[in-house]
């Protein structure tokens, strides 16, 4: 019997949990409020992805005359086949029958249907993938058909990361949600309700939480709150979370009530902590929390107390959740997708917010993007620690708005100071901060890949949005990233207000350079959506935007509008992402831009070696007397030589260094190598940081012209091999 039973609705990720439940359970833990968790999308996802399930779904398909396309009229007649194969491929992709890859890699053990017919393109594009990979791949693609099985015959709503998405999607009115909801419950539902029977038999809690960050949770959350209303009408339903805080603000229709007692927004820490409270006594204060008052939708905001600081909300706990059950897919067709879906990831934030917090297209108006607070680099790697003794996992997946280069640096020089071994990815701007060295730390530290929005690759446009960055800066500091061998991944955006067609054919330029040059590995188009509450959606005006307002009851975030320019936008939808697929790999870069359209377009006003010539640039050499030396190699091996010439005799030492893949050697004065062996162990991670202005003054103590020695090539040499300016 626990006080709260926190749930994630399905579905969300089929390779890790979503962290919601899991933060907030690390906070409960810290007030003694005993919880359970649950991930209702994997455990839906097993009940569903099983052969006696299938065996039903085939037979309702066709009882019902539901079967009607070649595609599903092929999978029901392989139904055997796939009845046969299905526990087996579920258990491989969980990690628990690798041995089956060699099975799954021949050209007749797994039944195929449409999704294959790719198959051949892709291995064309992507190379010869290691056989559990391309296994992976093989049996990501067989429950692709089974999905699509699905969709036809059986629900239309289903998606593995969604679920009956359409209605949450900006859904000013809350009538067609509350239509379906009042329709009998379709077979995943069922499947669901099941489980949910058991968790709350076997719990007994006082509260649900729902936890529901995107529109494809929204409805399941509904129809297991409803359940719950109607079998269990003492216990108390809340819904916290992504979509709430986003959607949710100006809730109105009383109809939300009769399946939620409390809507909770932001920060859900103290809300809830204060909705338990209330729960337990009856009632109490409230903290920006939507309760049914008199019969109309009270927000109630009357506490005083304060939100947490980010390091008073404890450590993320997954205790609860069924990790070994988690099935990792492969989506070859992008890398950063292949990332995302590919292994189980503990979830952490290095910070709350957004340290820029000025794009005008993103949500800055709200708290979770407004209050900018970062989570000190040590209590960071203690979370690390405590994660991966609580569940074995060391990879990490830092889900910041943009995590700062400050902090990254901090976090990198605390993991290699305490000799960890981790794999984590995280999201940034990319700025200036992003140097070459500092790039080479954060993938010595475990770092192997960033995403960041490049957004729309115009100049104009950029200082428009408030990027607070260049095209060309964006270039140095991807080509930075590639350079230490962390992929790079790029959100791009076109449609934005005031965008003209040359600046999206001058833009789709500049990503063919980026990829080109091979500065990207990874990107992802989208169409501009116009959001309540950014600054274009709040001052439309500014922006060129007629927006299309509505009568707001229910959700609001995505607003129907028309740019004054009337340039249609999504007419160059296919074009770019045909491009862009093309480009991640590695060909159709001798093509012109026009042939990716089947329109007359303009032709390019960007020089075609423009990004080639911005990385042409010579590095500043001027470094701050505040930067910090850090030396990642191990200590040298010295060997004393005697150098004689021209009657002069004096004494040197030959550095020999080891590192993973090579032996470099250099040959200085043996004093000044003396003086360099004692520093670079003094410069280790595990040691309080030198600065450049420190080391410098230690050499005059002893030497003269330190730039001499600084610049010289053996010191060059050095840079080249772990010795970083931060």
């Amino acid at each position: 019997m626990k006080d709260l039973l926190l749930i994630t609705p399905p579905f969300t990720q089929l390779n890790t949990p979503y962290p919601a439940t899991s933060y907030i359970k690390g906070f409960l833990n810290t007030k003694d409020i005993s919880s359970f968790q649950s991930d209702l999308g994997i455990e839906v996802i097993l009940s569903l992805f099983a052969k006696n399930t299938f065996q039903k779904l085939f037979d309702m398909a066709f009882k019902a005359d539901a079967i009607v396309s070649e595609n599903c009229q092929r999978i029901y007649a392989l139904r055997q086949d796939y009845l046969k194969t299905l526990d087996a491929v579920i258990l491989f992709l969980q990690g628990n029958n690798e041995t089956l890859a060699r099975q799954l890699c021949t050209d007749n053990f797994l039944p195929q249907a449409s999704r294959f017919q790719q198959l051949d393109d892709l291995e064309w594009a992507f190379g010869n993938m290691g056989m559990q990979d391309k296994a992976k791949h093989l049996a990501t693609l067989y429950l692709e058909d089974l999905s699509d099985f699905i969709v036809e015959c059986i629900d239309p709503n289903f998606g593995f990361s969604r679920y009956a998405e359409r209605l949450g999607r900006s859904a000013n009115s809350f009538d067609e949600l509350y239509g379906h909801l009042n329709e009998e419950p379709t077979f995943i539902d069922g499947l669901t309700l099941d489980l949910l029977s058991e968790q709350l038999k076997h719990i007994q809690p006082k509260l649900v939480c729902f936890s529901v960050p995107f529109p494809g949770n929204l409805y399941s959350a509904f129809r297991c709150a409803q359940f719950i209303k109607a079998n269990h009408p003492s216990v108390k339903i809340a819904m916290g979370g992504g979509f709430p805080n986003t959607e949710l603000r100006s809730l109105t229709d009383v109809r939300v009530f009769e399946f939620f007692d409390f809507i909770s927004l932001d920060d859900g820490e103290l809300p809830l902590e204060l909705v338990h409270q209330y729960v337990m006594n009856g009632d109490g204060e409230l903290k920006r929390t939507f309760i049914l008052e008199d019969n109309q939708v009270v927000y109630k905001n009357s506490s005083l107390r304060s939100d947490y600081k980010q390091q008073d909300v404890g450590t993320p706990d997954y205790s609860d959740l069924l990790l070994d059950t988690y099935i990792s897919v492969i989506e070859i067709a992008n890398p950063m997708h292949s990332l995302w879906s590919d292994g189980r990831w503990n979830k952490l934030t290095m910070a709350h917010g957004c340290y820029w917090g000025k794009c005008t297209f993103c949500d800055i108006s709200l708290d979770y993007i407004k209050i900018y607070e970062p989570v000190a680099a040590s209590l960071l790697v203690d979370r690390v620690e405590t994660l991966i003794e609580q569940t074995g996992e060391s990879g990490f997946h830092f889900v910041d708005e943009a995590a700062p280069p400050s902090l990254m640096k901090a976090f990198a020089l605390e993991v290699l100071n305490r000799d960890l071994t981790i794999t984590w990815w995280t999201n940034i701007r990319f700025e200036k901060n992003f140097t070459q060295d500092l790039c080479y730390l954060l993938k010595a530290s475990g770092c192997i890949a960033v995403s960041g929005g490049l957004e729309v690759a115009s100049d104009r446009l950029l200082k428009l949005i408030d990027k607070g960055v260049t095209v060309e800066q964006v270039a140095q500091v991807t080509r930075n990233f590639t350079e230490a061998n962390i992929m790079v991944h790029s959100y791009l955006m076109y449609g934005y207000p005031t965008q003209t067609v040359q600046e999206t054919i001058d833009s789709l330029e500049m990503v063919r350079q980026l990829f080109e040059l091979g500065i990207i590995q990874s990107g992802f188009w989208h169409q501009f959506a116009l959001t309540a509450h950014s600054p274009v959606g709040l001052h439309p005006e500014e922006y060129g935007v007629i927006p299309d307002l509505k009568s707001i009851s229910f959700a609001n975030n995505d607003i129907d509008f028309k740019d004054k320019t009337g340039v249609d936008h999504s007419k160059f939808s296919f074009g770019l992402k045909k491009s862009l697929f093309n480009f991640m790999h590695g060909i159709g870069f001798d093509m012109t831009l026009q042939e990716w359209f089947d329109f007359k377009i303009p032709s390019t006003t960007i020089a075609p070696d423009y990004l080639y010539n911005c990385l042409q640039q010579d590095l500043l050499l001027n470094i701050k007397t505040s930067a910090k030396i850090v030396w990642l190699g191990l200590q040298p091996e010295a060997k004393e030589r005697i150098k004689k010439k021209k009657g002069i005799t004096w004494e040197q030492l030959e550095l020999c260094f080891h590192t993973t893949t090579d032996i470099y050697s250099a040959t200085v004065d043996k004093e000044k190598g003396e003086w360099l062996i004692a520093n670079l162990e003094k410069m280790k991670p595990q040691n309080k940081p030198i600065t450049f202005g420190q080391l410098k003054s230690d050499f005059e103590m002893q030497f003269n012209d330190f730039e001499l020695f600084w610049y010289s090539k053996q010191i060059v040499g050095l840079r080249e091999h772990g010795l970083l300016v931060l």
